[in-house]
This record gives structure tokens, C-alpha cells and sequence, in this order.
């Protein structure tokens, strides 16, 4: 296949595109470049940034434009060709509406310059009422530009012009402007501010009686509260909304409203209800016979479904758009949707019938950042396929389309991107420009494309797209052997994604809602790559500095899995760093820190008193991953225990042969382990090194990240247990044995001299239980009921009486005022989900969203009489005396192991203490 070379003439509006040599060939090094990047950037290739407008995601659909009475009417269109003439007039309310228009089909730089002459004409004729008005919208125009100081300058004006007129007209542009007002502060990052003015707007529209304007204040509040991080009350308060809409007569607005419900309830993660929400907008829809909500709705639900996994439902939705909407826009999004899910699967049948359509949408599409950013989606599907093709054997099929087309599709949407003025766009465009250079190894081409687009990127302040520019610059430095430049680049990408920390959970892209965010694919790779990179630069000799430097990015990694596995930020609060525990506190623990990455195992170990040190084991991940699969499966396997003692024993040798001997000099009695990837579901206590499970030799505990939150051990305290369970699971879960021995769990730990409250059976209910843990000042909480762990939220929970308690209710079930009450969970007979290799993942976010100091959970359903014989045994172990909770389960475990019966590490394996270890 001939390549297509695109030559940029920098400072000039000009791309050439020409024919060179054969895609695919480069520079020899590029087969050493990091993380084999062909397979990376066809990850990269199928998306577009996560977000790209921050502050829409919690508008209706678009942000509300001040509306002036008597100007022309809003709802009017006018025919783009006559944009040119009208900017000649001199009439300030055309002006208006003209700006406005432009705004709306996303050309903000001409917005901007026909709005600034709008603002002179009334002030010309000292309209200040017209003019606060137009202020107001330009100050959003500048807002989508990046323009935050010409923004905050132009709605200070507006609200001063505004603040002391009384009538009800000037009420309702005071209240649209304190709208745009709160849009500013919250994308500037202060919520606390906006929430307050979107709290004044609420009051004011509820003063209007504009129902509509209230229900926007409070999914705007909703989104203030989840930012702040008080996401109970961002919940409570879209509830309200879900209240009030139910109250309204259907119209136009409030299908609006319903569907803007749906779609800020799926950013939050509850799937059921933004569906509910979404369904009633399409209902309504229909009753009003609007094809454009029609549309909008079932474009909605398209997304709900694609996050569902519902792919077949989630195609039919998007097929469904294309068929009803009037709106070129929605029709392209829905197919570029439905074109990514078919190159997920594979379906290259439906790809080539869907490419030519979406084509011929592209073009009937009006020049604004939208069709900018879809064209640069369609130019990203098409490299993924060719890419895909060109990787399978005895592939014969053929898209019609080369890299031409995608590079020209590029160049295009760059030449429209300054046509507008849009840095953005032009900065997106450039990245994905700069990207097919990468791919094809013609570095230096593709870095000063990085570059400009990373310039551009900076100047518009748009963090979102800088790091994706930092991100690519850093692997095109490493190409090149430029690894303290790669180094700099990398750890400014790392410095942006910490800024963008709650943004990357809780905001996404409005106007593209046609690319899911993916986080295995748009964060990850830049914290294992730079790790990687980090540990290579010590050229085979330990940098403490360095090692330090590469354990707080594999934690900063660990903390951003978790706010994308809850879509808020985690973990924030007073904590205290392990090593101190370790120096200070527990002068016997060590910890390790295992982090795998492409071709290599590396092991970060802290002894204590010792500087940090580090090993290295030349091994694949898919290799290191494929074993570790294996292990597992035979681990819940009772009569597989050669099995496991042959695999268990190699990854002993990865993690623990090189540091064995100075382990057993130092005194060390407590392992403590920092996890990473698929280590995490497996049980360290069943490493084995020939003679012995590790178990047999060490009390083992695991750590979420670096730090501990408050350590302090528990034997210090008397000891109050509040204990729940479930013999038989509730109705719908049959797929759940029945627990027949949780009353004889129940009565070892009162045998160990525990005092307890139980409830059991119908008495097992979150209200209850809720209602327990905020009347008494129980220090542990123990439940033996079936739960599940997973990578995905909503399929994260524990059942009680009525059905599910999901994982992200922990934080209210197990907290008082948001105050940590409970320092031991114990979650006996949960289980991770099936043939999820990310399940853990849930079983770190249901203890940290508990804010327990400890939790002590199964890894896999075990006989609930060898579950109550660990039970009693570690609860008498805790009581007994001065030991730590880790020793406690030690012990425990051992118990289990001497057993004639349940000596299989199925049984006393499966068992893992997480958190505070003391």
C-alpha cells in the first residue's frame, strides 16, 4: 500500500499532501520503541480526547444564551451564506442573533467578533440592558476559546450592568448570566463559588416561576457538589431534579431536561436511572412528535447502552438516530459510534456497508468544531481498520480507503480549524496529524506537528488535550534516544493528568459524545510507560531518588484507576506514608512493590531502616499475565494443589528469590504488598518457594497505595462488632448458594469474647444496618453475606434482604457526617466476578469507599463451615492479645492449612487483609 506523506509548510495555511514511500516502513529503532507502539496507538487511534468542553457537561445540551427581548427571535434560522452580509449591518440585535447563530454551529472566534460589535453598538446607544445581555454571551464565546480573563472580564460587566433592576425581564437575563457566571467558576476550578451562584439562579428562576431554568440550576448544583467531592448530595440533589420534572407538563423543555438528566446520571454511574431518565425524554419526544429530540434521546440511550456493554442494543439505538434525526451532526456522531463498536468486534462486513454513509454525512456537515472533531474521528476509525487488516493473516478484506484518505481528512480539519480560529480544533487535529507520522516512524516530522499542537493547546488552555501533545511528545523523544527530554515530557503529562484528576472522572465530552472515554487506553500507558522509561534511565544501577520517584507514579496510577472505576476522586484525606510505618511504627514489616510493565518485572522492595532497592526479571507482560490466569484458575480448585505449587513457586522466584535471604536477616515478620496489574487477584499467601507457602513463613497484608489513613492498631481498643448475614440470598439471585453456617460464624466470634449486635435474615437491611452503625460506635463491622467484586461500579455490590447495596453507597452506609467510624470490615463470603482479570479493582474501591482502616475480604466463594472456622479463629487470635490484625489473620489462615480437611490453598488462600496491617 502506497504511503501518503504529508508535508507541512509551517506559517503558511497550506497542507500538501504526496505520495512517498511505503507506509509501515521507518527507522529501524522504531522496533524498540516503547510498549510496541503499534498496538498502543491503534488503542489511541479509536477515540478523541475525553473531553474537549468541560463546562457543557452539565448544561442543557449547550450552554443558554442570554436572550434579549425584542431582538430577533432565537429560535429563527438563518441561512449560513448570509452570515457575510449581515455582518455588515450595523443593527446590534441582528448582531446579536447573529452571534448567537455562530456560537451555535460552533464557530466561537467569529462569535466573538461579531458579538464585541454588538457590545459597541448598544453602548453606543447606551442600551445597558441589551448590552449586559450581549456581554453575557460573549462571555461564553470567549469561554469555548479558552479565553478566561477576556471571559471573566465580560460577565463582571454584564452582572454589574445587571445588579439592581427589579423587573421580571431583567430577573430572567440576570439569571442567565449568573448561569454563564457559574460556568466560568466551575471550569476554573471553583466549584464552591459556583455552586453558590447556581444556588442563586435556582432561587431566582423558582421567583420566575421558569420551571425549566430550575431544574438546569440543580443539575448545574448536582455537578458543583460531585466536584467539591460531597457526592452523596450531588445524587440527592438529581433526585430533586427527577421530582420536579415529574411534576411538569410535557413540552419541548422538558424532554430537554429529562435527557439532560440521563445524560449527567451517566457520567455519575447510575446506569438504571439514566436509562429511566432517557426513556422518559424519548417518550415525550415522541407525544410532541419532535424528530429532533426523537434523535437526541435515542442517541442518548445509544450511550447508555454502550456502557452497559449492550452493544447489539447500543447499535440499534444509533441506527435508529441516523433514521429519525434531522440533524446531519447527530447522524454522523450515532454512525462513527456504531462504526467503532463494529471494529471492536471485528465485523468488517458492517464496517465497509457503514464507511461510504458516514462519508457522505461528513460532507453535508456545517463547518464548526463538531464536524472539526468528527472528521478527526472518521480519519482515526479509518488508520485503526487499515491498521487491523493489515495485522491479520489471510485478511482479504479492503475499506476502500488508505492512508491517504486519513491524512487528508487531517489536513482538511486542520485548514478548517484555523479558517475558525479554533486553537483547539487545530491543536487536535495537529495530534492526530502528528500521530500517523508516529505510527509509520518518521519522528521528527511528527514531533514538530506535537509541538505546534502542543503550543496551541497552551495557549487555549485546554489541559485535555495538552497532555494527549505531552503524552506524544515523550514517546517520540524515547524514539529518538532522547531520554531526558522523553523523561521532562512525561512527567509534565503525569503534572497535567493530576490536574485533570476530578475532571477525568466526573466531566465528558458534550459535543463528541460519540467516543467513549477509555481509561486503559488514555491514562494508563502514560504512568507504565513513564515508570518504565524512569527505571531504564538508572542504567542498571539503583537511584533511590529515581525508585521513589517510580513508586509515587505507580501509586498516583493505582489512586486514577480508582476515581475511574468510581467516576469521582478517591482517597483524600490525612494519611500517613507506609515507609514511615515501616521505620517508625512496625520495624518489621517490609514492602514490596512488584510493577509490571511491557518486557520486564521490576520489584521496588523498602526493609526497614534500608534505602529503597530494586530487581528486575526479563519476562513479558503477556507472558508474566498468561501464567498468572493460570495460577488463578487453579487456586480456587481444591485438588489442583500441584498446580498451583509449580506456578506459585515461579512467581515466588519473580517476586521474593532475589531479596529472600535479606528478608530472613533483617527480622522481617509482616509483608506488606503494593500490588499492580494481575498480581492483584491472586492471594500472596500462596507463593510458594519449594518447601513452603509464604504464608507459613510471613503475615501478609495489602495496601491500596503508598499511604495509610491514620494507622493505629486495634488491640488498644475494646472490641464491638456488629455482625450481618443472609442464609438464603434474596429473590433474583439464585445463582447464590445458600450460607447455612453463618449463625455458627456469628457465634465464634461472640465465643471470642467479641461483644456483638446481629442482624440476620429480614433484619439485614441497609436501612438497618445504616441505622446501627450511626446509633453505636461499633469498631468493626462484619458481614457474611454474598457480594461480588468487579472492574465495572455497577456490577460491585453486597446483597442484604431486599436485593443489592452497591459498592458506591459504602461511603454513607459505613460513615457518620462523612467520618470514618469503622476500623475493621470484614466482607466473609464475597467473590470477584468471573472471568474479569480487573475484578480486584472493585474489592480496592468497596474498602476504600467504606473509609474502613482495615477490610478483610474473600477472593473467591469458599465452604462457608471452613469460612466460620477461619471466622472464630481469627477473631480469637485478635483478642487474645497484643498481635496485629495481619498476625491475626496469619494465624488464622494457619489453622486452616493444619487442617485435615482444608489444607488446599482454596480454603485459607483466598483470604486477603487490606489496609492498615497493625
Amino acid at each position: 500500500m502506497p504511503m501518503t506523506k504529508i508535508t507541512k509548510i509551517f506559517g503558511v495555511n497550506s497542507v500538501k499532501v504526496k505520495r512517498q514511500k511505503q507506509l509501515g516502513r521507518g527507522s529501524p529503532d522504531r522496533q524498540n520503541t516503547p510498549w510496541r507502539w503499534e498496538k498502543t496507538r491503534l488503542a489511541q487511534f479509536s477515540r478523541l480526547s475525553l473531553y474537549f468542553l468541560i463546562a457543557l457537561l452539565c448544561i442543557l445540551g449547550s450552554p443558554v444564551l442570554a436572550k434579549v427581548p425584542g431582538s430577533i427571535n432565537s429560535s429563527s434560522q438563518l441561512p449560513i451564506n448570509s452570515l457575510t452580509s449581515l455582518t455588515r449591518t450595523v443593527d446590534p440585535a441582528s448582531l446579536l442573533q447573529q452571534g448567537k447563530l455562530l456560537y451555535n454551529i460552533g464557530n466561537f472566534a467569529k462569535a466573538v467578533e461579531v458579538l464585541q460589535q454588538a457590545v459597541q453598538a448598544y453602548k453606543q446607544q447606551g442600551e445597558s440592558f441589551r448590552l449586559a445581555a450581549t456581554l453575557s454571551n460573549l462571555s461564553l464565546a470567549y469561554q469555548q476559546l479558552g479565553a478566561w480573563s477576556q471571559a471573566q472580564q465580560a460577565i463582571t460587566e454584564s452582572l454589574n450592568l445587571l445588579k439592581g433592576q427589579n423587573e421580571n425581564k431583567n430577573l430572567q437575563i440576570f439569571a442567565q448570566s449568573l448561569d454563564i457566571q457559574g460556568r466560568l467558576q466551575l471550569t476554573m476550578g471553583k466549584a464552591e463559588a459556583a455552586l453558590a451562584t447556581w444556588q442563586q439562579t435556582e432561587k431566582i428562576y423558582k421567583e420566575l416561576d421558569n420551571k425549566t431554568g430550575v431544574v438546569r440550576s440543580l443539575i448545574n448544583q448536582a455537578q458543583a457538589w460531585r466536584t467539591q467531592g460531597f457526592y452523596p448530595r450531588s445524587v440527592k440533589t438529581l433526585d430533586q431534579v427527577s421530582q420536579t420534572l415529574k411534576s411538569q407538563p410535557d413540552s419541548i423543555e422538558k424532554t430537554v431536561s429529562w435527557r439532560s438528566l440521563g445524560d449527567a446520571l451517566l457520567v455519575l454511574g447510575d446506569l438504571e436511572k439514566s436509562r429511566q431518565a432517557l426513556e422518559e425524554s424519548l417518550r415525550i419526544a415522541r407525544n410532541l412528535q419532535s424528530s429532533a429530540d426523537i434523535g437526541a434521546s435515542l442517541f442518548s440511550l445509544g450511550n447508555n447502552a454502550r456502557k452497559q456493554q449492550h452493544k447489539a442494543k447500543a447499535i440499534a439505538y444509533y441506527q435508529q438516530t441516523v433514521a429519525v434525526s434531522p440533524s446531519p451532526l447527530t447522524k454522523v456522531q450515532a454512525q462513527l459510534n456504531h462504526l467503532s463498536l463494529l471494529i471492536e468486534d471485528q465485523q468488517w462486513a458492517g464496517v465497509q456497508t457503514l464507511l461510504p454513509l458516514i462519508e457522505s454525512q461528513l460532507d453535508q456537515l456545517s463547518l464548526s468544531r463538531a464536524s472539526i472533531y468528527a472528521q478527526v474521528n472518521f480519519a482515526q476509525s479509518l488508520e485503526k481498520i487499515n491498521s487491523s487488516i493489515s495485522k491479520t493473516p489471510g485478511q482479504n478484506y479492503y475499506s476502500g480507503f488508505s492512508k491517504k484518505d486519513s491524512t487528508v481528512l487531517l489536513a482538511k480539519a486542520i485548514e478548517q480549524s484555523r479558517s475558525l480560529k479554533d486553537k483547539r480544533a487545530e491543536a487536535y487535529a495537529l495530534k492526530s496529524l502528528g500521530g500517523l507520522y508516529e505510527e509509520t516512524g518518521q519522528w521528527s516530522e511528527a514531533q514538530e506537528l506535537t509541538q505546534q499542537g502542543l503550543a496551541l493547546a497552551q495557549s487555549s488552555n485546554a489541559p485535555e488535550i495538552s497532555y494527549t501533545l505531552e503524552w506524544q511528545l515523550g514517546r517520540l523523544l524515547w524514539a529518538q534516544k532522547d531520554i531526558n527530554g522523553a523523561i521532562a515530557a512525561y512527567d509534565v503529562a503525569v503534572e497535567t493528568l493530576q490536574s485533570l484528576r476530578k475532571d477525568l472522572v466526573v466531566n465528558k465530552d458534550v459535543v463528541n459524545q460519540d467516543v467513549q472515554f477509555k481509561f486503559r487506553d488514555s491514562v494508563e500507558p502514560i504512568y507504565r510507560q513513564s515508570v518504565e522509561l524512569l527505571l531504564k534511565s538508572q542504567e542498571g544501577k539503583s537511584d533511590e531518588k529515581i525508585l521513589e520517584k517510580v513508586r509515587q507514579r505507580i501509586e498516583a496510577l493505582q489512586l486514577a484507576e480508582l476515581d475511574d472505576f468510581f467516576r469521582e476522586a478517591c482517597l483524600q484525606g490525612q494519611r500517613v506514608a507506609l515507609d514511615q510505618v515501616v521505620d517508625q511504627d512496625n520495624p518489621t514489616a517490609a514492602i514490596l512493590y512488584p510493577i509490571i510493565l511491557a518486557d520486564e518485572l521490576q520489584v521496588i522492595v523498602k526493609i526497614p531502616k534500608q534505602p529503597l532497592q530494586n530487581y528486575t526479571t526479563q519476562i513479558s507482560h503477556t507472558e508474566v499475565e498468561k501464567l498468572l490466569v493460570e495460577l488463578r484458575k487453579n487456586l480456587v480448585n481444591p485438588t489442583a494443589t500441584k498446580a498451583v505449587q509449580i506456578q506459585a513457586h515461579q512467581v515466588y522466584n519473580w517476586l521474593l528469590k532475589p531479596i529472600e535471604s535479606q528478608l530472613q536477616k533483617s527480622g522481617v515478620d509482616t509483608l506488606v504488598f503494593v500490588l499492580d496489574g494481575a498480581l492483584r487477584n491472586l492471594p500472596m499467601a500462596a507463593l510458594y518457594d519449594g518447601k513452603q507457602y509464604l504464608v507459613e513463613k510471613y503475615a501478609i497484608a495489602l495496601s491500596v497505595g503508598l499511604q495509610l489513613l491514620d494507622p493505629k492498631p486495634l488491640v488498644k481498643q475494646q472490641l464491638r462488632a456488629l455482625t450481618a448475614g443472609l442464609t438464603q440470598p434474596p429473590p433474583g439471585f439464585s445463582n447464590f448458594p445458600p450460607l447455612l453456617a453463618i449463625k455458627s460464624e456469628f457465634e465464634g466470634i461472640s465465643k471470642a469474647g467479641i461483644s456483638t449486635t446481629s442482624l440476620i435474615d429480614r433484619d439485614f437491611k441497609k436501612k438497618n444496618l445504616e441505622s446501627e452503625i450511626s446509633a453505636a460506635s461499633f469498631n468493626i463491622v462484619h458481614l457474611a453475606t454474598h457480594g461480588q467484586f468487579s472492574s465495572r461500579l455497577e456490577e460491585t455490590f453486597i446483597l442484604d434482604f431486599d436485593g443489592e447495596i452497591n459498592v458506591k453507597d459504602f461511603d454513607t452506609l459505613f460513615r457518620t457526617q462523612g467520618k470514618t467510624v469503622v476500623e475493621l470490615l470484614v466482607l466473609s463470603a464475597c467473590q470477584t466476578a468471573t472471568g474479569d482479570s480487573r475484578a480486584t479493582l472493585g474489592l480496592a474501591g468497596a474498602a476504600v469507599r467504606a473509609g474502613a482502616r482495615s477490610t478483610i475480604a474473600s477472593l473467591w466463594q469458599i465452604d462457608d463451615e471452613s469460612t466460620a472456622m477461619f471466622v472464630s479463629a481469627f477473631y480469637r487470635e485478635l483478642k487474645s492479645g497484643k498481635i496485629s490484625k495481619a498476625e491475626a489473620v496469619h494465624r488464622a489462615q494457619l489453622q486452616l492449612l493444619k487442617h485435615p480437611n482444608y489444607k488446599a490453598p482454596s480454603f485459607w488462600s483466598a483470604y486477603v487483609l487490606i489496609g492498615n496491617w497493625l
